[in-house]
């Protein structure tokens, strides 16, 4: 039996502008299960991003429910500001199409940045040559280890990318989310990274959400879903 490790109900977004209200998600009904890479496409403008925010805790839904199931049953937005952050730290992932790596530190640096910001405030368990070698490791298999102390400016495209999926696994969170992760690849580098996805998710069972234009990925995945006017079909 699938263990379900996600659960939105009837979940609404809306913005207000001067022009008047936007209502950018229209009411999703969303279960995401342990081990599955999930394909969300669409059309520009419909919501996907959107969606991945809200789910990610980035953003607040204005109505609806969202129940995380990684350990008990949990609503994050019930939460206290800082408990909502640890919970994100702990059990989400972020890859996006722009990386955001910072641009003057090495590889490295950028993959343990998050946990050393984390830990500023208290005595941290782990030592900086600690989290350096538990981040070697993770570039080991991702197969850039020999990057580990250049600058985000010396590495490739696709190259920043797998920085970015280090940063993101090396929490070790049950979920991932992604929002056009391939969108500034060329083709070759697209299907490696997403070879990349498969394999972490067959060795380790992290659940994928894809934000993706690239269909011939998208038909790869475990489910493929398109997201019309703000509702996921």
């Amino acid at each position: 039996m699938k263990k379900e490790i996600l659960i939105t109900k009837n979940l609404k977004k809306t913005y207000w502008t001067k022009a008047g209200s936007i209502e950018v998600l229209k009411g999703i009904d969303f279960i995401a299960y342990h081990g599955e890479i999930v394909a969300i496409t669409g059309a520009s403008g419909v919501g996907k991003s959107t969606f991945l925010h809200v789910i990610g805790t980035l953003d607040i839904p204005t109505s609806g429910e969202i129940l995380y199931k990684f350990d008990g049953e949990i609503n994050p937005f019930n939460l206290s500001r800082d408990a909502l952050s640890e919970f994100r730290n702990r059990n989400i992932g972020f890859v996006f199409q722009f990386h955001y790596l910072l641009p003057e530190f090495n590889v490295i640096e950028n993959i343990v940045m998050p946990e050393l910001i984390a830990n500023e405030h208290k005595r941290a368990r782990q030592t900086y040559e600690s989290l350096k070698e538990k981040a070697l490791e993770i570039l080991k298999k991702l197969g850039i280890a020999e990057r580990a102390f250049h600058r985000p400016g010396e590495l490739s495209g696709g190259e920043q990318q797998r920085v970015a999926i280090a940063r993101a696994l090396f929490k070790n969170p049950p979920l991932i989310l992604t929002d056009e992760p391939t969108g500034n690849l060329d083709s070759s580098s697209a299907k490696e990274l997403f070879e990349l996805f498969k394999k972490i998710n067959s060795e380790i069972g992290t659940t994928f959400i894809i934000v993706t234009h690239n269909e011939s990925l998208a038909q790869q995945c475990t489910r493929k879903l398109r997201m019309i006017d703000g509702v996921l079909v």
